[in-house]
């Protein structure tokens, strides 16, 4: 680039309109391990804005099978699987997640968002549909808009409206992609999958569900919303991640075995990224290994959720409408981004880490609140004491 070249002065004209709108974001560093209870920049804080629903991301049986794993196989898996980078690691993994997942095979990724993007460019082309639901990820979004094939957002968790997109458009297409979220990442409610997976059979479409958030956190055994609706195991495209309640990393996709072996011949982002570290495939593999022999897990995490829930169903009121689904993931209204910047500094000054999540990432600012099985009820008391605070000193006097 030349001195003085001007080809990227507007950058600065874009961060500035990004600080006005009050949607400007930076990392904060954590100096502590995983937990319910965190050390962010140099302050004590109990921290809602984890993942790890399970706490598992600090187990001793996950770092300890993620040490031996590093111990054999080293801390790279130095080339894509089909060339060098395959694992027997990998292989047990893929094993352990059709089998908890009722399906016939399973492929693991190297994150959930590659899972989604590699499965979604590869089912459709430019002679197909994709009917997505407005709310879905960002991962499902990008997804579909790489695919080439006609995008059509139908209203969040509105089987009819989707059913009347089917009638008008399938038949002028190829292949059909449906795509929603299991659980919805920043509302916490739940996909309509018991009318979805009639309405893709009806109109012979493919059913992609992304399970990011309900595995390992719904269901009596933490399998995922399959398990919640108690719907039996069908053909349509169970994708997650092993990031979130599985306290690893990676993605996965399972399903059908001709589905699994189609993806390993054309997902993209699968083919061609380096395998999944054999730390990260080990500490999977342990996790899943551990919520089947130990699932009192998930229900403390749905405990818990239960004992946030009824308190801000009390506190909150017309800012807090609750989900039914007992999903990990709470929120509270705000007004506007400034309101959300507000009330996610005051509860740090007291202690709580609690996010504020703006447009764009959703359309009305809002505090959310992550639920982690290793919450005390301490944790969850002090978080609806210090909202009272706020919402006291708020009030008119």
């Amino acid at each position: 680039m030349a001195t003085g070249s001007t080809a990227y002065t507007w950058l600065d004209d874009a961060l500035e309109t990004i600080q006005r709108a009050h949607w400007h974001r930076h990392p904060q560093i954590i100096t502590q391990g995983p937990g319910p209870e965190i050390e962010l920049e140099g302050q004590r804080l109990i921290n809602f804005a984890s993942n790890d629903y399970l706490g598992l991301a600090g187990h001793p049986h996950l770092k300890t099978s993620a040490t031996k794993a590093i111990a054999e196989w080293g801390t790279g898996s130095t080339g894509s699987r089909l060339l060098s980078g395959h694992r027997q690691l990998h292989e047990q993994l893929e094993q352990a997640i059709a089998q908890w997942k009722g399906t016939e095979a399973a492929l693991v990724f190297s994150s959930g968002y590659l899972a989604n993007l590699g499965t979604i460019t590869a089912l459709v082309g430019k002679r197909d549909l994709i009917l997505a639901d407005e709310y879905n990820h960002s991962s499902l979004k990008r997804g579909a808009q790489l695919s080439g094939a006609k995008v059509i957002n139908y209203d969040h968790g509105c089987p009819e409206v989707l059913t009347d997109l089917l009638v008008q458009h399938r038949d002028h297409h190829r292949r059909c992609l449906i795509l929603s979220d299991g659980v919805f990442s920043m509302d916490g409610d739940l996909c309509p999958l018991p009318q979805l997976v009639p309405i893709a059979e009806r109109f012979e479409s493919m059913l992609l569900v992304d399970d990011a958030h309900g595995t390992g956190t719904m269901g009596k055994t933490g399998t995922g919303c399959r398990e919640h609706f108690q719907l039996p195991v069908g053909d349509w495209i169970q994708v997650g991640t092993l990031s979130k309640a599985l306290g690893s990393l990676g993605g996965y996709v399972a399903g059908s075995a001709a589905l699994i072996d189609f993806l390993r011949n054309r997902a993209a982002t699968w083919i061609y990224t380096t395998g999944l570290s054999p730390a990260d495939t080990a500490a999977a593999l342990a996790a899943i290994e551990l919520i089947q022999r130990e699932p009192e897990r998930v229900a403390q995490l749905q405990h818990n959720v239960d004992y946030l829930a009824k308190g801000l169903e009390l506190l909150v009121k017309s800012n807090f409408r609750r989900s039914p689904s007992n999903a990990p993931i709470l929120w509270v209204g705000a007004a506007n981004p400034a309101n959300a910047l507000e009330m996610a500094k005051y509860l740090r000054d007291q202690g709580i880490f609690a996010p504020a999540i703006r447009p764009p990432t959703v359309p009305h600012s809002r505090l959310r609140f992550s639920v982690m099985a290793t919450h005390s009820p301490g944790h969850i008391d002090q978080l609806l004491e210090a909202l009272n605070r706020y919402y006291l000193h708020q009030s008119p006097s």
